[in-house]
């Protein structure tokens, strides 16, 4: 199956590269031209020339936000056959993704959203988590495509997906400056960073931020996640939106967000989402790395 690819950036360039190893027929596009041109030295990867070189029976974006996948939904959906799909697996606001999905049903095509969770070490190894959304149909022709790149989840109608995604990374964002704060506490007490998190992944404090963001990006004093802390941001704002929605209890999700709009504001551009606890440590005159 021949498969139009646009971003290839951390995650992108890994995704399209996994689709061509598992012999999917894979051309690939980026405003960055050093991008396409590392996917493309990929064997299996031919690069497009622009957008309308990508239309294929099935599109796949990995883009910032809902803004940049229309950008590149609106060139493209007139070079589109009916029957295509488009399937967004960034991180855009579900309002965004419901209005795509009118613009191309005017050309006979479908949308289905499936963000991603993972790293893009997972997106290499074809072992991320993708939520998948919308018609029936639709997401099971998806997932054709969806499950090269990881373990599908279906969950619910057109929008679900980033809805879950962004609520999602809320509570990842939540996690990792809650067990920053407790470990520069316990630095304070006098207690050992490695320490601290044998203890923490043993019991019942856990989570994916002491497992492996705290240790493998921020006490190896790398930083180097790979996801942006302005698009970790941008997922923590669409998920207090969902809250504010819901009618429902927000406390914790407004004071995360108040937390990481102070980091953003104060960290340098491009920052690494993990930077909020360099962030956290300038503000408490602490380190976590001994």
């Amino acid at each position: 199956m021949r498969v139009g690819f646009a971003g290839l950036g951390s995650m992108g360039g890994g995704m399209c590269r996994r689709l061509a190893e598992r012999g999917f027929d894979v051309v690939a596009y980026d405003v960055d031209t050093s991008a396409a041109a590392a996917a493309g030295a990929h064997p299996g990867v031919r690069t497009a020339a622009g957008v309308a070189d990508l239309a294929a029976p099935v599109v796949v974006t990995m883009l910032p936000d809902g803004a940049a996948v229309r950008q590149v939904a609106d060139e493209l959906l007139p070079h589109l056959a009916t029957g295509s799909l488009i399937v967004d697996t960034g991180s855009s606001a579900p309002g965004d993704t419901l209005a795509l999905g009118t613009a191309a049903a005017a050309y006979g095509v479908s949308v289905v959203d499936a963000p991603v969770s993972g790293s893009p070490a997972a997106a290499r190894a074809g072992e991320l988590t993708l939520m998948a959304a919308g018609a029936p149909g639709d997401v099971e022709r998806a997932e054709r495509v969806l499950g090269a790149l990881g373990k599908v989840y279906r969950v619910g109608p057109a929008g679900a997906g980033h809805a879950l995604k962004a609520l999602n990374n809320l509570l990842s964002a939540v996690n990792l400056a809650a067990v920053a704060e407790v470990m520069l506490a316990g630095r304070a007490f006098g207690l050992e960073p490695a320490a601290m998190l044998e203890v923490i992944n043993a019991s019942t404090g856990r989570n994916h931020a002491s497992q492996t963001k705290i240790p493998d990006h921020v006490l190896s004093g790398t930083f180097d996640s790979g996801f942006a802390l302005r698009l970790m941001l941008k997922d923590i704002r669409i998920g207090t939106s969902l809250l504010d929605s819901a009618g429902g209890p927000a406390a914790f999700g407004h004071a995360c967000q108040e937390l990481w709009e102070k980091a953003h504001e104060e960290l340098p551009a491009g920052a690494d989402n993990v930077e909020v606890v360099r962030w956290l440590e300038n503000v408490s005159g602490r380190e976590l790395r001994a």
